[in-house]
């Protein structure tokens, strides 16, 4: 432990008076308003305008009207793809929920990692599964290949699905996860939601959410990513009323499509992400570098583009660093509060015990991590954290 590390933490408010013992000054240099942690910004009206403006002349506001199409090409052609081995569709929990239903339709157990944001469970419930939770790797902050193959050895019935979770925004190991779908014959659907800039397309299909608060974000939409282009082409057939190509349904589907308004939005995102990308990895690494010594950030941090900026550190709990931070005008969240197998709407699903889960659930902090965060909040935020955990004391 740091020297005075246990001992910040209990000082409370004490840490951040401008004078006196035990205070550290830091509010001297506090920003003029609270630093938010999370301000989601979306391209502004004039950057859209453009494509409103065709969406006007064309009178096309659905079903996959023009600028859907433009859209799905440019996300294909960002990570190499084929347009026919990419799907856009209205959300990441409709994406989650479509390739679920379509690669186990018979219901059974969806093995999910019980550390994960409460849509992975839920789609899982949606697409007609039971959702069966399991730990995660503590290094990898992750359900890995090697942990699902331990866990089907005490598989309370048969496992219909794995869904792999990328834990905000890191890289998930697609190839590996094939493997494991080749050797056990389970479908794998991999929860990428946060994923977009970490992604390395597989045959397992990977479903990367485009929410406002995503560093790729368009408002509300999803996309599905497989080198399967017959699985693509299944996904948007599912999310068009089981319509492909005529208008008699093939399959019992749901409307899954996506607004031709949120495409335009998605198209000046993309026009801006070059330069939205590297602010994301610029704030990433100021924080590795001025806290890196003293907490764990997600496998990946900095490498690649995320608009979280989450930490764990062995000294406190989140709730006690979240405390501090709120004390000195810092807005903090705790993005998965708890493991999902304590969260009330998934009481008596089954589950394998979660020691890592329910850790990494009560140490695990989001700090402050906007698109237009300045170098000065990312330096007070620094600071405070520095002051909370001893290493300045």
């Amino acid at each position: 432990m740091l020297p005075g590390g246990a001992a910040a933490v209990k000082h409370g408010r004490n840490l951040w008076s401008d004078s006196g013992a035990g205070g550290s000054g830091l509010l001297l240099n506090r920003p003029a308003a609270s630093i938010p942690v999370c301000r989601p910004l979306l391209p502004p009206a004039a950057s859209i305008s453009r494509y409103i403006e065709r969406i006007d002349e064309s009178r096309r506001y659905a079903n996959f009207a023009p600028l859907v199409l433009e859209l799905k090409r440019r996300l294909a052609e960002a990570k190499g793809l084929q347009e026919t081995q990419l799907a856009v569709v209205s959300s990441g929990t409709q994406a989650l929920m479509l390739a679920l239903r379509l690669l186990a339709p018979n219901g059974g157990l969806c093995m999910v990692p019980s550390w994960t944001f409460a849509a992975t469970p839920g789609a899982a419930h949606w697409a007609g599964l039971t959702p069966w939770f399991v730990d995660i790797d503590r290094d990898a902050w992750a359900l890995t290949p090697a942990l699902a193959r331990e866990a089907l050895r005490s598989a309370p019935g048969p496992v219909s699905a794995v869904v792999p979770v990328s834990p905000f925004g890191a890289a998930v190991p697609c190839p590996e996860w094939d493997d494991f779908r080749d050797a056990t014959g389970i479908p794998v659907v991999i929860d990428a939601a946060a994923a977009w800039d970490a992604l390395e397309p597989g045959r397992a299909p990977a479903v990367v959410s485009l929410h406002a608060t995503k560093a790729l974000g368009v408002g509300e939409a999803g996309v599905v990513v497989s080198t399967d282009a017959a699985l693509i082409a299944q996904v948007e057939e599912r999310g068009n009323f089981g319509l492909y190509g005529s208008r008699i349904s093939q399959s019992i589907g749901i409307n899954g499509k996506l607004a031709e308004h949120t495409a335009a939005v998605g198209l000046a995102a993309l026009d801006e992400w070059p330069t939205r990308r590297l602010r994301w990895i610029d704030n990433a690494c100021r924080y590795r570098a001025g806290i890196g010594d003293l907490v764990t950030f997600p496998p990946g941090f900095a490498e690649h583009a995320v608009a979280t900026c989450v930490v764990q550190n062995p000294w406190t709990t989140a709730e006690e660093l979240g405390r501090e931070l709120e004390a000195a005008g810092i807005g903090t969240l705790r993005w998965w509060q708890e493991a999902c197998h304590r969260h009330p709407a998934f009481a008596g699903m089954p589950r394998l015990p979660a020691p890592e889960s329910e850790r990494a659930a009560a140490m695990t902090l989001g700090l402050p991590m906007t698109p237009d965060l300045s170098i000065a909040d990312i330096d007070y935020v620094v600071d405070a954290v520095r002051i909370v955990l001893g290493a300045d004391r």
